[in-house]
């Protein structure tokens, strides 16, 4: 007993999953899939880490 919401929830999730049309964008899901290394690269540089003002100099 007590089952009967949780499974007509669960139906209406999928009904909606099964039936809604998705504007899916193929271009950024293969980009997310297989890395856009030239957009990872500068992402990373962009970065600020926040201890680059702590950072001893080089003693170069």
């Amino acid at each position: 007993m007590g089952r009967g919401r949780a499974k007509a929830k669960q139906t209406k999730v999928a009904r909606d999953l099964k039936y809604r049309t998705h504007e899916t964008d193929f271009g950024a899901l293969a980009r997310e899939l297989h890395g856009d290394k030239d957009r990872n690269e500068t992402e990373e540089s962009e970065q600020d880490d926040g201890y680059t003002d702590y950072a001893e100099p080089s003693r170069d």
